[in-house]
This record gives structure tokens, sequence and C-alpha cells, in this order.
């Protein structure tokens, strides 16, 4: 029995301690992810390297495979964050809705022309069957932009919505799609098992915000101080990649599935051409190419001007930043 008023005091005071610490050290973020590849690296670094942990978050990770799946599970709380595309985000919230931009992440496209062997040179392309990830995403345009470039009209090509990167591979192995745009190390599996590779999408697109840390503002708005402890160990997943490659291929040819070998020279790539923003910012120049795209394909008006506070709320990356 405490007698002493002060010994009570103190009991208390590690009781609610203790309580406070466990109720946080229960927090639980779900993340959605758009397919697996590199681009959910500093997440799954974060994860791995107990970086979530040391922000008392407690993670999930899945991969969803469709922009679409992602905003409608975003909407719903089923889940609470996604690395995945910006279009979709773009759209709704130049629509009055409620998904935003909460940081930066893929600021370029890491992406390669990888077809079927029977096709060798862009010309080929034409009567191309491409596969892509959805309806309303990166690859679309992408695709639309090249074989525009290329003198194509969209009566010359076909695009079907299959998925993410892997699943566009296992079909482009099955010959149900002729042509998909592939991330590395992807494309170097498919160079090596005989695919073309008609080279990189970025001499026909060269800036383009391909991924984002993605939110619904009513779940962000309840969150706030979660969300920057989500993004202070996001960050802190992404400096490890440049700090230890070496285990950063090992954790990266576990999640892609692919060799340590072919992990490294995918991540030395990905530095090298700067893909991966080093402090997960938004890159302009990109966002601005995305949103100009989006108005071509009538997807967001074409009076409507550039607004980068319109489609982002970015308070919270601006104070995971700041050095505690």
């Amino acid at each position: 029995m405490l007698r002493s008023p002060l010994l009570r005091a103190l009991s208390c005071a590690l009781l609610l301690s203790t309580t406070a610490t466990a109720a946080r050290a229960a927090d639980t973020i779900h993340v959605a992810n758009v397919s697996r590849t590199l681009f959910s690296m500093p997440l799954w670094i974060a994860m791995r390297q107990g970086y979530m942990k040391e922000e008392s978050i407690e993670a999930t990770s899945a991969i969803l495979d469709s922009a679409e799946k992602i905003n409608a599970a975003l909407r719903s709380g089923e889940m609470h964050i996604s690395m995945g595309t910006p279009e979709a985000v773009l759209m709704d919230a130049y629509k009055g809705g409620s998904l935003r931009i909460i940081a930066g992440n893929t600021r370029k496209l890491p992406h390669f022309i990888i077809t079927r062997p029977h096709i060798k040179t862009l010309k080929d392309l034409k009567g191309a069957h491409f596969g892509i990830l959805s309806e309303k995403e990166g690859s679309t345009y992408v695709v639309q932009d090249i074989m525009k470039s290329l003198g194509f009209t969209p009566s010359d090509y076909k695009m079907t919505a299959v998925g993410g990167a892997p699943t566009r591979w296992k079909l482009l192995q099955e010959g149900k799609i002729d042509a998909g745009l592939q991330p590395f190390p992807l494309s170097y599996v498919a160079e090596d098992a005989g695919y073309t590779n008609l080279g990189s999408v970025i001499p026909f697109v060269p800036e383009w915000q391909f991924t984002s840390v993605n939110a619904d503002l009513g779940w962000v708005d309840k969150n706030r101080p979660l969300v920057v402890r989500f993004l202070r160990a996001l960050q802190k997943g992404r400096d490890f990649m440049t700090a230890n490659p070496g285990e950063t291929a090992k954790v990266a040819a576990d999640e892609l599935r692919t060799t340590v070998a072919l992990a490294a020279r995918a991540l030395a790539e990905t530095e090298k051409l700067a893909i991966l923003d080093p402090d997960l910012a938004l890159s302009e120049p990109g966002l601005r190419k995305v949103f100009q795209t989006l108005q071509l394909s009538g997807d967001i008006d074409t009076k409507a001007g550039f607004d980068i506070a319109r489609f982002s709320e970015l308070a919270m990356w601006k104070e995971s930043r700041v050095k505690k």
C-alpha cells in the first residue's frame, strides 16, 4: 500500500506515462503500394530497419496494383497512405475531392519500352498491344506521348489496363500483350530473356512526377502528428538507401524477387539518374507535365490553372524535415 502522497503521485505519473507510450506504440498505418517496384523501397527499408518502430508506428504494406483500387481504399479508410501515381489525385482535387499529395517520391520515369522479340524497332510498334497499369495513371499517358511523337494515332495501337510491372512482364511472356513500360530491374530480366528493349522513355518524356505519397484529407486532418512521424521514418529509409547501397540491394532483391546483382544495378542507375528524390520532395516541372497531360486528355478542365496548393498538403512533409 502506498501511504505517501508523493509515492502515490509518482506511481500515477508512471502509470499514465506507460499507458501513453503503449497507446502510441499501437498507432498503425496501412500503406498501399501501386506495384512491387523500387519506388516503394524507402517504405520497405523504413519498416525493416526499425525506423517506423522508432516513431511508434506499426506500418503495413499492401500491393493493390491499380490506382483506382488505391484511391477507393484511401477514401474508405481501408488504407491510410499510398505510394502511388499522382494523376488520380490531381483529377480528384480539381473536382473538389479530398485526395492530396503529402510528399514526393519518384521524380522521373525509370521505364524502358520492352516488347516481344518480334518487335525490333520503334516503327514496329504500329499495331502493338500495350499493357498499362490502369486507365487513369502514368503509363497510360506516357504510352500516348511516345506513340504520338512517333507519328502514330490512337487507332494504330491498343492499350489494356492489366496492372503493375510484374503483371505486365508475365503477360508479355504469355504473349497476351506485345509491349509494356518496364522499370529496372525487370527491364534487365526481360533483356536477358530475349525480349526487345527499345530504350528509355526519358527522351520522350524528360519530366514526369511518376509516384508520390498520397492520402485523404479526411484521415490526414485527424492524424497530422502521426503523418509527420510516418514521413520522418520514410525519410530515414530514403537516407539509408543512399548511405548503404549494399544492404539496400539485399532488401531490394528480396522484395522485388530478383538477384542482388540486378537489384544493385537498378539502384545504382536510380541514384545516377536522380529518379528517387533524396528529400521526398515534389518535382514542379514533373507535376506540370502531368497536369498538362491531364488537360490534353480532358481529365482536367483546360481553363484550370496549375496550382500545387490545390492538390497537395505539404505542411506535414515540411515539419518532418525539421531536425528533432
